[in-house]
């Protein structure tokens, strides 16, 4: 099988692209296609990370500061950029070309000899793990897809899981309250390993505790992000771990909330390891950090910015990074596209604050019309809306119209961020 077959694979079982089934959750599909390929998502320890936002960037985090102790780093994350290879990487580098289409053909094989047909996700996850066995990484950090409990990647028994925050998101599989997302969230802890929970929300705090961890270390509690400023290109952080306080961290992310991830992803590398991390190694590791899509910098004069912000909360913080960390002396652009509600999501990230909203279709089955998003900016007072087909089509008519003093923010969907890359990249 090459790439390309590879991806028509994928492509034919894209009608299943959702983490687990709606009528009847389960892991079992995913566990018997592991079965028949020798358990490689037994291979090696595992770091597992959910959350409602912040996985991303907490799950890099983590990788860095593993890595920088001398280790062989598998990376899962979801969705990707530009290219799927993205999500599997062994050491911050994403697999070949060659290599994902023995993974996704070893899966193939398998759903021959068991009868399983495996979703997208789970096809792309079982070729993760087939992966890092086949490379002998010493250790996987692996991105929860969708809530936890039921997730593809929950077949793992990691010796750490974390959990960043909790907030509204995907209540169509689990829902309505904070509560209930919780609750599935908490479903990756498993007996006798850590947990490291961001969240702190006494009531939902609780709901991680009484799932029967070895231990429960809690953001506020245990460790913290003492002190957070802007710095030129980042953050400057203190911060505060149950064994240690690390001063004048540098991290090249952008927003204030990138320091909350940093003190969780500290926690739970020490954690990993029951043991403090040198200096040298925390500053070596965060000052490396890459968080493609993340409030990533795309070119200046015009600043061009695009972050894949995709649910309301997620916005809310994109908004807020924007306007308080960015202070451009000409015009803000909006470019923005969504896969869900456009109402609640231009009023998170504050469309009317904007001078020109440039609305647009996202790259997916799920996409909103960009006419149905620009219907929601101008319901909430924006009074120059452009509608686009295409996310290339928004970006070059943003560009056309810039001026060197103003600030492009292309965002509403990770698809919409990657879309924007190249065409907004210099």
């Amino acid at each position: 099988m090459g790439f390309a077959s590879a991806l028509a694979y994928l492509d034919d079982h894209a009608s299943y692209d959702k983490t687990g089934r709606v009528d009847s959750p389960s892991i079992e599909p995913i566990a018997k296609l592991c079965a028949a390929m020798g358990d490689p998502h037994l291979a090696q320890p595992v770091i597992h990370v959910t959350g409602t936002n912040g996985k991303g960037s907490t799950v890099q985090m983590i990788s860095r500061l593993l890595m920088a102790q001398g280790l062989t780093v598998g990376t899962y994350t979801s969705p990707h950029l530009e290219r799927i290879n993205e999500r599997i990487k062994r050491n911050g580098e994403p697999i070949s070309d060659d290599e994902f289409a023995e993974a996704i053909a070893g899966v193939a094989d398998v759903e021959l000899i068991t009868g399983v047909r495996p979703t997208y996700f789970e096809a792309v996850t079982a070729a993760a793990f087939r992966h890092f066995a086949d490379v002998a990484v010493d250790v996987a950090v692996v991105e929860v897809g969708m809530l936890g409990r039921w997730d593809a990647t929950n077949i793992v028994q990691a010796q750490v899981a974390v959990v960043t925050n909790i907030a509204l998101d995907h209540t169509e599989f689990a829902g309505p309250s904070t509560v209930d997302i919780a609750r599935e969230k908490a479903g990756i802890i498993k007996p006798g390993s850590a947990a490291v929970v961001g969240e702190t929300d006494p009531d939902l705090v609780q709901i991680f505790r009484d799932e029967g961890a070895a231990t429960t270390l809690v953001r506020g509690d245990d460790f913290e992000t003492v002190d957070n400023y802007l710095a030129v290109g980042g953050r400057s952080l203190d911060l505060r771990t149950p064994t240690t306080l690390y001063s004048g961290v540098f991290l090249p992310l952008h927003g204030e909330h990138q320091g909350d991830n940093a003190s969780v992803a500290l926690t739970a590398v020490e954690t990993f390891f029951a043991a403090p991390l040198a200096e040298d190694v925390v500053h070596e590791a965060f000052a490396n950090v890459e968080m493609p899509g993340r409030f990533e910098v795309m070119g200046v004069q015009p600043l061009a910015i695009i972050d894949g912000a995709h649910n309301p909360p997620g916005a809310d913080v994109c908004a807020e990074v924007f306007f308080g960390d960015f202070h451009p002396d000409g015009r803000r652009i909006l470019i923005v596209g969504t896969l869900r509600d456009p109402t609640e999501m231009v009023a998170a990230l504050r469309a009317d604050e904007f001078d020109v909203v440039h609305a647009c279709t996202a790259p997916s089955p799920r996409g909103v019309p960009g006419a149905v998003v620009a219907r929601a900016a101008r319901e909430i007072g924006c009074d120059e809306v452009y509608v686009h087909d295409t996310v290339e089509a928004a970006c070059e008519a943003a560009l056309r119209h810039a001026d060197a003093d103003d600030a492009i923010l292309a965002c509403g969907s990770i698809y919409v961020a990657g879309a924007a890359r190249e065409p907004l990249r210099g």
